[in-house]
């Protein structure tokens, strides 16, 4: 097969694929749970390998209007619709005194890593949180070593906060995670009278 045939095929799956993000769904959890238990995900996580799909699932099929959870789902025309990302924004507080701060998780499938899903999902809950909810905090922890997380949330306005030294054990090794944060880049004022 030659290049320019090569080319073609790659031109056709990529019209026959597209992605879109929409609010998760309660029929999501079961799919959003195997994916984040998948290998290429769970390492990125606090999630433990080989946990069963119903570990997961009753959380991600709960529906609480101050939380906010997406799903990147792939639109395929041979395989159908797959979900490749979730991530949501979730109070960490039980506080009315922090009840403006919001922590972020998100996990993208190993083979759509490195592909815009993160940069997709970032910019549904940033606009939510900005714009919809009364969000002016948004933290979120990511381990030390992953550069490439790190580059999104820095993207999107994050800056370490902090470094939480042995924080998590990860593949037999004590991994370091970093702290970072988030605020709203343009605060809503009160109208002028």
């Amino acid at each position: 097969m030659d290049a320019s045939s090569t080319k073609r095929k790659a031109k056709t799956r990529q019209r026959s694929q597209s992605i879109s993000v929409r609010a998760a769904e309660p029929t999501d959890a079961a799919a959003i749970s195997a994916m984040i238990g998948s290998p290429g995900v769970f390492e990125g996580t606090l999630q433990m390998p080989f946990a069963a799909v119903a570990s997961r699932v009753e959380r991600y099929s709960k529906i609480d209007t101050n939380h906010l959870q997406l799903v990147a789902v792939s639109h395929d025309a041979d395989k159908g619709e797959q979900i490749v990302g979730h991530a949501g924004l979730f109070s960490i507080h039980t506080s009315l005194r922090c009840a403006h701060v919001r922590g972020l998780g998100i996990v993208v499938a190993a083979q759509w890593q490195g592909k815009g899903i993160g940069k997709q999902l970032m910019t549904g809950l940033l606009d939510w949180a900005d714009n919809w909810a009364g969000v002016l905090r948004v933290e979120l922890t990511v381990f030390a070593d992953n550069a490439r997380a790190i580059a999104l949330y820095q993207r999107h306005g994050f800056v370490q906060e902090g470094r939480l030294r042995a924080h998590a054990l990860r593949d037999g090794q004590y991994q370091d995670t970093l702290l970072m944060g988030r605020l709203h880049p343009r605060p809503p004022a009160l109208p002028k009278p």
